[in-house]
Formats: C-alpha cells, structure tokens, sequence
C-alpha cells in the first residue's frame, strides 16, 4: 500500500527527451531554446558571484521584482519570481484547485499544464486547437461551469505555435470571474503579445513567463508570475523563501542589465531565420502549422525517416503527434546559419 495519495500511483512521469543531447555536438532544434550562448555580461556575472566567496549564504532576492516589474510595465507588488515557469504553474494549480475540481486545457499542449493538474487530481477539459480555426474560444467559453477552477491558456501554445488573441482571452476571463485564468507568456519576447496591462481590470488573470527560451537560462530556473498584488501574496505564502538560487539571480539581473543580446537574437530569428524556413515549406507545399513563436509543427509525408537522417547530420527536433495520432515534427528556429544548414539537410531526403 502506497503512503502516497492513491491516484499518483496511475499517473506517468513526465520525462522530455534530455539524455545524450549536446550544444557542442548537436545542432539543438528541439526544446524551444535558444539555439547559441548567452552574452559575455551574463557568463562574466556568474563568473564573479562564484569568486565573490558568497555560495554558502541563502539567497537574498534584493530588487529584482523591481526591475522585472520596470520590464514589464507592472508594480512590483504584483511580480513573484519562481524556479522557473514550471513552478509558477504548478503554485497557480495548486493555489487554485482542490482535488475533483475542473480545469479546463486546450490542447494539444505543454504537458507540464496537465501534469500538475493530475498531481490535484482534477478533472480536465481538453477543447482542441486547429490548423484552421486556432484557439477553440467558443469550446473554452462553453466548457466553462461552476466547477470550473483554472482554464490554461497558452500564447503562443506549444508544440503549434498558435498565437490567442487579447480579446479572445480577456472574454474568458470575464466569461469565468471566480475562476483562475492562467496565461502562459513563456515566450513574450518573440511575439510580444500580452495581457499584462489587465491584471487590475481582471484580477483572475495570472500570467507566467521565464527566462528559459529568449533568455537561454533555462539550466538556471528562472520564472515569473505577474497578477494583481493580493493574487502575488497569496502564493507567496505557498512558495519557500529559498526557492530560486542565487546564481538564478545573478544571471537574470545581467540579461535585464543587457537585453541587446536577446532582441537581436530573437530579431534574427523572427526576421530572417523563419521566413526562410517558412518559405521552403510552402515551396514545397508542406503542411505547417501557423506560428507566432519561434518553432514550427511540421507534418512531413515522411516524418520518421527525417528525423532519423537530422540526427545522422546532428541535428534534433521533437517528434510531436497531433489529436488524431498524425505524427509530426516540432522544428525549433534557431539563427540564420542554423536555419541554412537544416534547409540544405531537409533538401537531401524531405
């Protein structure tokens, strides 16, 4: 008999595909990271905290949510950070639900929404995005009930890249006023897209963000939940006073002190490195799924015989399947060069 809760016994584990991968190796195009190193300022920042002499002391956060909430445009009361985004989420959940309650998870998408969901035992419901049709608004609004407890909106969703609009997400935030409504803005600084100026005029609206993706920190952990001000102290009663390290901080402080290094980066990608790959894709008459974000959900005629000769040349991307079982591929955009060399392989076997 297990001392554990009864159900977490019948749940899996959710375990990406980490082992054996190498940025000195492989070409990586398939976690969503940013595909060359961080800036110098932030190597050179961790560099000296490690000679400061100061490991052995706890963390001490000083002003960062100050000058997160200046990047956002936001108080600082209403800025919690968190061991990356992946933590936000699961204190929202937590925060939120109690074990029978709804939650409603477009999907296909970020396991780790439905993950923490089990973990509470809940009862999902899944509406699910198209090609064609995008975000399933009217399903989510129709989904919604009196058990309703958290709906998950991710923008842009991943693996589809499919981009919700504000009006779409301020209309279920008032559709459901009791209700959590958590919008995942994990990859803000490639869309720019956000509902981060509403959070005093719907104050069920949590947003969470990270440095994992644009920032290239994501071996750091380092994430973010912004949400009106009485929203932010209630988690913070929930999240340990240790929970992000030091070295988090100092790596965050020197990108914030630095952006130059991730908007030129997302620039190259956005501006030159998509639309090349996009383009071949429509030459070709591939079907792709629209994205806003910095990845594409590919569906190949071939799929599993290209993934195995990318990673012959090196090169790995995330094999994703939609609703109906059609396997795809989930190609992450990288810089210029990257983008080039994937193009040149794609043309020798797709």
């Amino acid at each position: 008999m297990s001392i554990f809760k009864a159900h977490l016994s019948q749940m899996g584990a959710y375990r990406p595909p980490l082992e054996g991968r190498s940025p000195q190796r492989h070409t990586l195009l398939d976690f969503n990271e940013r595909t060359i190193p961080v800036s110098e300022h932030v190597v050179q920042a961790l560099t000296d905290y490690i000679h400061s002499g100061s490991l052995q002391t706890y963390p001490h956060y000083g002003d960062i949510t100050e000058q997160l909430a200046n990047y956002c445009g936001v108080n600082p009361e209403q800025v919690m950070i968190t061991n990356g985004s992946d933590q936000g989420i699961d204190l929202i959940i937590r925060a939120s639900c109690s074990a029978g309650d709804e939650a409603i998870i477009p999907g296909p998408s970020f396991a780790m929404y439905t993950q923490c969901a089990k973990v509470e035992n809940l009862h999902i419901i899944e509406p699910q995005y198209s090609r064609e049709n995008g975000f399933p608004t009217q399903e989510v609004l129709a989904a919604i009930t009196d058990k309703t407890r958290v709906i998950v909106i991710s923008n842009p969703n991943n693996p589809s890249g499919t981009e919700v609009s504000r009006e779409d997400i301020l209309k279920i935030a008032s559709a459901a006023p009791g209700c959590t409504v958590l919008v995942d803005e994990c990859y803000f600084e490639y869309t720019r897209a956000t509902v981060s100026d509403a959070l005093e005029q719907h104050r069920n609206i949590l947003v969470t963000r990270t440095f994992s993706k644009t920032w290239g920190l994501p071996s750091i952990r380092f994430g973010y939940v912004l949400s009106a001000a009485e929203n932010i102290s209630a988690l913070l009663n929930i999240r340990g006073p240790y929970d992000v390290n030091q070295l988090a901080l100092v790596a965050a402080r020197a990108a914030l002190d630095h952006p130059e290094y991730t908007h030129s980066y997302v620039s190259e990608v956005m501006n030159k490195s998509k639309p090349m790959l996009e383009g071949w894709l429509k030459e070709r008459n591939i079907t792709f799924w629209p994205s806003s974000a910095n990845y594409l959900w590919i569906f190949f005629k071939n799929p599993e015989d290209i993934n195995k000769e990318l990673i012959k040349e090196n090169i790995l991307v995330r094999p994703k399947a939609d609703r109906d079982g059609n396997p795809g591929l989930r190609i992450t955009i990288g810089t210029l060069a990257q983008t080039e060399k994937l193009i040149s392989c794609l043309n020798k076997f797709a």
